[in-house]
């Protein structure tokens, strides 16, 4: 899947893009499979909600269940990723948050790079999101609203909490964007929120600004987020790194595979 001029516009100019159903249903299904697998898999890289009955994201599913290693490499992901950015790109993040039904909670206004600068020292916002629906998404399970064109002025926001939410992550709440600030953008640009069927896939800037309510439907909410860098822009800590699971460590260009993620090789 290649993106046409108009759709390579439509991302700059808005800061994100909405492909519809880019994956089938047993596609879906598979994912949905492997990320409960993953969620049974004990370790560091699962968060809870705060009142830690049910997850609320889990990190680095690539390193641990072959269908996300997958389709990190799948043509129709990383293919208009290397046209959006570059053709050398590895994954930077990979996480898959989970709203619950009757229970996901919201995620706090941020633009992403801020908090990758900050955590990471990552040099320069060369990066693009790829959001993967694995429920269907609409007005009512707390989707992702974006601020269209937000991302053409740099960081709206500076600095961080003194204290940090979670010591797994950098939490959206502890860069969160004030009252203020979220009123004058939303003033002048606006709000979307794209929804589609399961397996609709959003590119999306690192510098939009983005958040997302509560869940307070009985329909979950999965979104697998992968961020891809550029090569060239890697991180570095001046201290401690932080964990592999959250940041990953194998910064080897991705070529896409010659088919889809469940039946595709390496192409050459």
């Amino acid at each position: 899947m290649r993106l046409n001029d108009k759709q390579l516009a439509q991302y700059h100019e808005d800061g994100f893009l909405l492909v519809e159903s880019a994956l089938d249903q047993q596609e879906v299904e598979q994912l949905r499979a492997s990320f409960q697998r993953d969620c049974e898999t004990p370790g560091p890289h699962l968060v809870a909600e705060e009142d830690g009955s049910q997850v609320r994201a889990v990190y680095a599913s690539h390193q641990r269940q072959p269908e996300f290693s997958g389709l990190v490499r799948d043509p129709r992901v990383l293919v208009p990723v290397q046209q959006l950015l570059t053709e050398d790109v590895y994954v930077y993040q990979f996480k898959i948050n989970a709203k619950p039904a009757f229970g996901g909670e919201k995620w706090s206004w941020h633009q992403d790079y801020l908090a990758w600068r900050i955590a990471d020292n990552l040099p320069a916002p060369r990066q693009v999101n790829i959001g993967v629906f694995l429920d269907d998404v609409t007005e009512f399970n707390g989707p992702v609203i974006f601020l269209p064109g937000s991302h053409r002025n740099g960081l709206v926001h500076e600095g961080r909490t003194e204290q940090a939410k979670s010591e797994q992550h950098l939490d959206p709440d502890d860069i969160a964007l004030s009252a203020e600030q979220l009123a004058e953008h939303v003033d002048r640009r606006g709000m979307v929120s794209p929804k589609g069927p399961a397996g609709s896939i959003v590119f999306f800037s690192p510098e939009i600004v983005h958040g997302s309510a509560p869940n307070m439907s009985p329909f979950p909410r999965r979104l697998l987020i992968a961020t891809y860098n550029d090569v060239a822009n890697l991180p570095s800590w001046p201290g401690e790194p932080r964990p592999d699971y959250v940041v990953c460590r194998d910064t080897e260009p991705l070529r896409p595979l010659a088919e889809s993620f469940l039946t595709g090789q390496v192409s050459a």
